[in-house]
């Protein structure tokens, strides 16, 4: 699908597309230091037998301890999940 029917399809389904101009390094800061932290803490050096075993990995880092107990500098060192309540 070429940029265009992307954008035609997008409109003509009521999506309204969130896009920064091409270049812009904040457009997606939270979003990259999220990935960066995964895979530092939770996925480098490690080989996964399956794709089964990936995802319970990823869902005990991100909900168990990512959530409810890492210690977020952005968040007054709280976690989002204390923050949330």
């Amino acid at each position: 699908m070429g940029v265009d029917n992307y954008h035609d399809t997008c409109q003509t389904a009521g999506i309204v597309r969130s896009m920064s101009r091409s270049g812009n390094p904040f457009d997606n800061a939270m979003a990259e230091s999220f990935f960066a932290t995964l895979k530092l803490e939770a996925v480098h050096g490690r080989v996964f037998d399956s794709k089964a075993e990936a995802r319970m990995v990823l869902f005990d880092y991100i909900e168990v301890f990512y959530n409810r107990t890492r210690l977020h500098s952005g968040l007054d060192f709280e976690t989002p999940l204390s923050r949330a309540a």
